[in-house]
């Protein structure tokens, strides 16, 4: 039965690259770079000069596309990160805008790099953190930008996972610590050792967020001493914290701080939508007249060192991201483009926040989003929509308003789309984190549940016709949904997801060595809680499935390797039970390469169209994909 009747956009539109992306201003103020496809439609890094149109693809990544990037503080470079089909091995590399030339500034076979500061006046250099010693460990290098030259800085002690610098130098550090939680080092030379100012226990959460200027306050996202993350200055000489902001029910964002000076100047709430708290009132001034110039949420998603320029960003919810220049002086704002304008013409489906009561009391927060020509009561009055419950991964993330193109393509296909932030989501305050503590394919599925008896009881959902969707943590929460309550499902899609929690925390990447401590107690410990991870583990519960599934894999993932998967199909085959299984064979833990996206979800949608009954556009010719059936 056809439940929507707005034109089938194509699936090219929603899950091709946008036009423009990641849009950055140049420290000097001469150049917006983006990231576009190129005439092969791999996404590149492109160059325009500010006032011409003299736009140019910069760099010539082969088959994958840049993703991450930045302006270096020397004229006319900047760098990116790239890896070898989704190992997460990532390199380093260095392009100047005049020659053209690319470089590889950390070529060193299988090691993991990230790109740890960059500094104004220390334009020649970077710092990188690498496990170049010991794969479980991300040292810090400083790499000379001239030469290529890669010198060690600094050796973590072991378990340190954030570095934060001042001067081009790294002061602060917070690691691992054995009881789940973590320590905030400490040191005011690199010859000077680490000192531990703090320890945050494993029901707290806590970040660096930067030094002052002079280096004389540490910034920092903490909960000690309340519920939610909340922004506080550290005196370095004595001590002393100073509150500079918090809200009671909802966490605390990174800091919007100068580009020189180092000061906060506004701090972000993400509720059901972003909020700010200014504390610059020019910035303030100048946040208020520029939410009138269009809609959605706002950021300043880059400055010039001058802070005279300014690229604003407004995320939508009804379309892709649209750019703007603004010119602080003069007050002048610019058009520079938009994510995806063909789809900003298109009826766009309205993403409604929701609050659910879970049947312990605990208030759940999310998103209900209905096709475009439909209103909860025609819902209603037919009997409730065919529904996806689409789960976020993480689980230690959040769902949030603004444009995703999945809940887009689904909502245009003729479901309602139900999201929620089941208890261990983030953004929420640690109590709420916690509560999802050990609670796998327990509480945190309960909230799945009881959101989807929610959405009955308001119409929204034909309960007879409800799927599970998701990816890494959504992913194997779909595969408790057809194990642990196989009645509440008709059909389930899982991409990336954890089938055995044993061989999930055994097969980490390396470099998560620092969040050992904090996965053991947060999840379980694979060596010491055998029968408990196994209870929570939905490859144990196969037979008990009766519904369809499909799954998505990336063959080449170092976080949820292919086994995980591997081990369910084996399972459902044994019972004669439903499944379909594809491997993407140069990919990991993201479908990243459009060809690999559109597949998926050409398969995605004839299997939704199949057990729901929306509507699906012909999987057609999808050169390029790497999607083998298993």
């Amino acid at each position: 039965m056809t439940t929507t009747s707005v034109p089938l956009i194509p699936r090219e539109l929603l899950f091709g690259y946008p036009d423009y992306s990641m849009a950055q201003l140049s420290p000097d103020g001469r150049y917006l770079t983006y990231l576009a496809p190129d005439d092969r439609k791999v996404l590149q890094v492109w160059l325009r000069t500010l006032g011409q149109n003299d736009d140019r693809v910069l760099t010539r990544d082969p088959k994958r596309g840049i993703r991450m990037y930045q302006w270096t503080h020397m004229p006319e470079k900047l760098v990116y990160l790239q890896d070898a089909d989704g190992d997460e091995n990532h390199h380093l590399y260095l392009v100047e805008v005049v020659s053209g030339l690319v470089r590889d500034l950390t070529p060193f076979q299988g090691v993991r790099a990230e790109l740890t500061a960059l500094h104004h006046e220390h334009p020649n250099e970077a710092l990188a953190a690498m496990n170049i010693q010991d794969r479980r460990r991300m040292d810090v290098y400083r790499v000379n930008l001239t030469t290529g030259a890669v010198e060690l800085d600094t050796q973590n002690p072991g378990t340190v996972g954030e570095w934060t610098t001042h001067d081009l130098h790294v002061r602060a550090a917070v690691a691992g610590a054995d009881d789940g939680g973590s320590d905030l080092l400490l040191r005011q030379r690199d010859d000077e050792p680490w000192k531990i100012i703090r320890h945050w226990g494993p029901e707290d959460i806590g970040y660096t967020a930067g030094f002052s200027k002079d280096g004389k306050t540490l910034y920092l996202r903490a909960t000690h001493d309340g519920d939610t993350l909340r922004v506080i200055a550290y005196d370095v000489q004595n001590g002393r914290e100073t509150l500079i902001a918090e809200d009671p029910e909802y966490d605390a964002d990174h800091p919007m701080t100068h580009p020189t000076e180092k000061t906060i100047q506004a701090v972000s709430f993400y509720r059901h939508r972003v909020t700010w708290r200014f504390f610059d009132h020019a910035v303030a001034a100048d946040h208020e007249r520029l939410t009138k110039v269009d809609e959605g949420d706002l950021y300043v998603a880059g400055r010039n060192l001058a802070d005279t320029l300014w690229l604003m960003v407004y995320v939508k919810n009804r379309g892709m991201p649209h750019y703007y220049l603004y010119d602080r002086p003069t007050k002048k704002v610019t058009f520079l483009f938009a994510g995806k304008a063909e789809l900003d013409k298109l009826p766009l489906s309205e993403k409604e926040p929701i609050a659910v009561t879970a049947r312990d009391g605990l208030t759940l927060h999310g998103y209900v989003t209905l096709p475009p020509d439909v209103d909860r009561t025609q819902a209603a009055a037919r009997g409730g929509m065919p529904t996806v419950l689409s789960v976020h991964g993480g689980p230690w993330g959040r769902d949030g308003w603004g444009f995703w193109s999945g809940v887009q393509w689904l909502a245009n296909r003729g479901y309602a789309v139900l999201q929620v932030n089941f208890r261990g989501s983030t953004g929420y305050g640690k109590k709420f984190l916690n509560a999802g503590n050990r609670r796998w394919a327990a509480e945190m599925h309960d909230d799945l549940i009881d959101a989807v008896n929610w959405a009955i009881d308001q119409g929204i959902a034909d309960p007879r016709r409800i799927a599970i969707m998701g990816a890494s943590y959504g992913g194997y929460a779909t595969l408790v949904g057809l194990t642990f309550t196989p009645e509440v499902f008709c059909c389930g899609v899982d991409m990336v997801g954890p089938s055995n929690l044993i061989t999930l925390l055994k097969t980490t990447p390396p470099w998560w060595h620092s969040m050992r401590a904090m996965l053991d107690y947060r999840v379980g410990n694979p060596e010491k809680d055998v029968e408990f991870l196994k209870s929570r583990s939905p490859v144990h519960r196969a037979d008990r499935i009766k519904r369809p599934l499909l799954i998505g894999q990336g063959a080449n993932d170092p976080r949820v390797k292919q086994d995980e998967s591997d081990q369910i199909v084996e399972a459902m085959r044994k019972k004669n039970l439903p499944v379909q299984y594809v491997v993407y064979m140069d990919e990991g833990h993201e479908i990243v390469r459009p060809a690999n996206r559109m597949h998926f979800h050409a398969l995605a949608e004839a299997f939704l169209a199949e057990h729901l009954g929306g509507r699906c556009e012909p999987m057609g010719d999808i050169p390029g994909h790497s999607g083998v059936v298993m």
